[in-house]
């Protein structure tokens, strides 16, 4: 049996780049407990420690959409919705172990689950 630490997931309205592309599929990994401790020691979690979760799901995203790389910028300027998409999907993860989070559809408001694939079956 092998640990699985990698998770796909789809973000609800995805990040747009420079260019206008919309970047919506990416990967998640577990969280290590550097990740959780290293960013304390940021300034800018420091100056603000609400800054803490940007940095924290900048080192925990291995990939979204086609970017060359994921970064502090790039989490800075997802949308609130996918924010919380993203701040859910880690808390379920690295808290619950588990890969079924608890979704609302946009359209029609049902709320249903969904268990995100691990990096072996996309």
């Amino acid at each position: 049996m092998t640990l699985q630490t990698e998770f796909a997931f789809v973000l609800p309205h995805g990040y747009v780049d420079a260019e206008g592309t919309v970047h919506r599929e990416g990967m998640m990994r577990l969280a290590t407990a550097e990740d959780e401790i290293a960013p304390h020691r940021d300034p800018r979690v420091q100056a603000n420690p609400a800054y803490l979760v940007i940095i924290v799901l900048s080192r925990v995203v291995t990939r979204l959409g086609d970017l060359p790389a994921v970064n502090p910028k790039v989490i800075e300027n997802l949308f609130a919705g996918d924010l919380a998409f993203l701040e859910r999907l880690y808390r379920q993860l690295n808290e619950t172990g588990s890969d079924r989070l608890a979704v609302t559809c946009p359209h029609c408001d049902e709320h249903f689950e969904v268990v995100t694939a691990s990096a072996g079956e996309r």
